[in-house]
């Protein structure tokens, strides 16, 4: 089988010839006619694609190159006129045609009560927007407690806090939403990253908790590892790294946020508030 072959002799020797049209990719259409076509032991099969098709000329144009080669056309068209044009032009040269989305919308339609938007790409625009998503996850996960501090401003949104202030899951939940996001331990004495203040201040939140909850949560994951209790769950101890940490926030004006017994996708919506703004699209 060949597949989306250039080579004019190649063309010129296939016996079969499948024109796969679509105003968009095409990718869709190509991938629906090559899984059906895995269950033929046929060869020297060609599967041309043709995307951006959004003129009835270019659908004539199309259809008579088909009909010369005794070709047959899948199409993913979503605008009603194209494919009523398709239908027309393929029944006049005795073409056959597989229309894989047209009853898909039909169906659709009829069974959520609305039309559909007819608009081409839509698929592709999904796709963008599923990669960007992916690139914000990669970006979050190499920029987890304080890693990658040199890439660190290419961050959307920076999250500080002492020790087990939800900065992790906080930051999975934002970039699973589009959004890069690093986030910076603040450890009780211990000087702030330089490449923080190379950031847009404006990115930045801080996450305070209350000491008590904090030393509820501490003492729960020594339990966990089964290590002894010691300073890290200490009240006293966590109250003073939360001075430490507010001390920090204030000093540099920086937005603060409190996390205490706040399920993560309400707080994400205080973060996002804070610095992205009301329009919060990605």
């Amino acid at each position: 089988m060949v597949y989306n072959m250039d080579m004019l002799e190649e063309v010129k020797d296939a016996e079969y010839h499948i024109y796969v049209i679509s105003d968009a990719t095409g990718e869709t259409g190509e991938t629906v006619a090559l899984a059906a076509l895995s269950q033929f032991k046929k060869k020297n099969i060609v599967i041309s694609r043709i995307g951006n098709v959004r003129t009835d000329e270019h659908i004539r144009s199309i259809v008579r190159e088909v009909a010369e080669v005794h070709g047959l056309i899948v199409h993913t068209l979503v605008s009603d006129r194209l494919r009523r044009v398709l239908r027309e032009e393929a029944h006049m040269y005795e073409i056959l045609t597989i229309d894989i989305i047209g009853p898909m919308l039909e169906t659709f339609s009829a069974y959520l009560g609305k039309s559909p938007q007819s608009k081409p790409g839509l698929l592709h625009k999904i796709d963008d927007l599923y990669f960007k998503r992916i690139e914000a996850i990669d970006f979050t996960v190499k920029h987890d407690d304080g890693q990658n501090l040199r890439t660190m401003p290419e961050a959307d949104i920076v999250l500080l806090g002492v020790s087990r202030t939800t900065k992790t899951p906080l930051s999975i939940y934002l970039a699973k939403e589009g959004w890069r996001v690093a986030n910076i331990p603040i450890v009780l004495d211990i000087t702030l990253p330089q490449e923080l203040f190379f950031v847009d201040q404006r990115k930045i939140v801080g996450l305070v908790i209350d000491p008590e909850k904090l030393t509820s949560i501490r003492k729960a994951r020594l339990r966990h590892l089964k290590q002894e209790l010691s300073s890290y769950a200490d009240i006293d101890y966590i109250a003073q790294e939360l001075d430490y940490s507010k001390n920090i926030y204030r000093k540099n004006r920086w937005s603060i946020v409190n996390v205490t017994n706040r399920a993560v996708e309400e707080v994400a919506v205080d973060i996002l508030s804070l610095t992205v703004g009301k329009d919060r699209r990605v």
